[in-house]
């Protein structure tokens, strides 16, 4: 199972770069678990980053990783990177709605948005 994630293809690798939905957010649209994209916020849960929240900058499929703002260490150059954080090691706390392919998932799931 390992090797099949690992050589899948990247439009496939997209799917497993999903995290849990808050509490709140589970019982709002009726799912669990969301694909995260960028503009979400998010909170991280496991390790020593633990209880940061910042939206996310950018999604790494290739390695599966999530940058999110705030999240950064100096260098002893004194420059400052952005730490890549594991996809299961975060929970979605903000969804970011405006995509259709988005509202078509969460459809599949239950949820019906408001027609404006």
């Amino acid at each position: 199972m390992r090797k099949q994630q690992k050589n899948a293809p990247i439009h496939i690798r997209r799917r497993y770069i999903s995290a849990p939905l808050s509490p709140n957010l589970k019982t709002q649209y009726g799912a669990r678990t969301m694909p995260i994209i960028e503009e979400d916020t998010v909170t991280i849960t496991k390790g020593d980053r633990k209880l940061t929240e910042g939206k996310v900058l950018r999604v790494n499929t290739k390695n599966s990783k999530v940058y999110i703002e705030g999240v950064t260490r100096t260098r002893l150059d004194g420059s400052t990177v952005q730490l890549p954080v594991r996809a299961e090691n975060v929970m979605i706390t903000k969804l970011k709605l405006d995509d259709d392919w988005r509202k078509k998932i969460l459809e599949r799931k239950g949820f019906k948005p408001k027609e404006e």
